[in-house]
């Protein structure tokens, strides 16, 4: 089998054949669902919650969950087979604990069997996709920041900052602030996820920022329970400074 690559992250696992200019085949959800033995999602007994989250923050948290995770990719999304399985090179953020990855290589080779692994830093492979190998990388995730200065293909860990922030924040944030304009209003998580990558946008200067309140009327999204949420420019809310000022 060819070599795969692999970069689960909290949101998203994105998968692929390493092949040079080709974009990852595979983009699935890293938030799993917990089930019965029959297949049945669980109805709140006797768990509480339904949703298993593999990776947290950047960081591998549930190893049950990761192993399902990885088997669903690596066999059904990317068409490896039992017996025949291949190579696989993995991006990891950086200060990635050396017991988590002790833990990840351990379960790679005993229960996928696979024939060769390779890690490799998320910052070294964002600079070698755009032909460098040096250079300061800001890697925001959806539960992490990383910044990583980058020397001849080595991460300067001295210099290096993690935080830990990201897009999850942000969509509690905005949650919380239209839930003042909106107090009648039950909205999931996951709803207002849905909400901020809907309608969210970002201006490059204050004259874009004016044509951009003056082109965005007061809007209704109806959610899927019938509820109705008025947004628009009238009840702007800016989340993302959330970012400059922590940086």
């Amino acid at each position: 089998m060819e070599a795969v690559v692999i970069d689960a992250g909290s949101k998203l696992l994105k998968g692929g054949p390493a092949i040079p200019d080709q974009a990852p085949s595979m983009i699935i959800p890293t938030q799993m669902t917990r089930t019965l033995d029959d297949g049945s999602v669980t109805d709140g007994s006797p768990f509480d919650d339904v949703t298993v989250d593999p990776v947290v923050r950047g960081i591998i948290r549930d190893w049950d969950a990761m192993e399902d995770l990885l088997h669903h990719a690596l066999y059904t999304g990317l068409g490896w087979e039992m017996g025949n399985e291949g190579q696989l090179l993995f991006t990891e953020p950086i200060f990635t604990p050396k017991d988590v990855r002790k833990q990840f290589v351990q379960l790679l080779f005993e229960t996928f069997n696979i024939s060769g692994f390779y890690a490799s830093e998320q910052a070294v492979l964002s600079l070698y996709a755009v032909g460098r190998i040096s250079g300061c990388t800001v890697d925001i995730g959806h539960g992490k920041i990383d910044v990583a200065p980058v020397i001849e293909g080595a991460v300067h860990h001295i210099a290096s900052r993690r935080f830990e922030l990201g897009g999850i924040d942000l969509t509690k944030f905005l949650a919380q602030e239209l839930g003042k304009s909106n107090p009648l209003v039950n909205i999931s998580i996951p709803e207002f996820e849905r909400i901020k990558e809907q309608y969210s946008c970002c201006a490059e200067d204050d004259l874009a920022y004016e044509k951009t309140q003056n082109s965005c009327p007061l809007e209704k999204h109806t959610l899927p329970d019938g509820q109705v949420l008025r947004k628009g420019f009238r009840k702007n809310v800016p989340c993302a400074p959330l970012l400059f000022d922590l940086l």
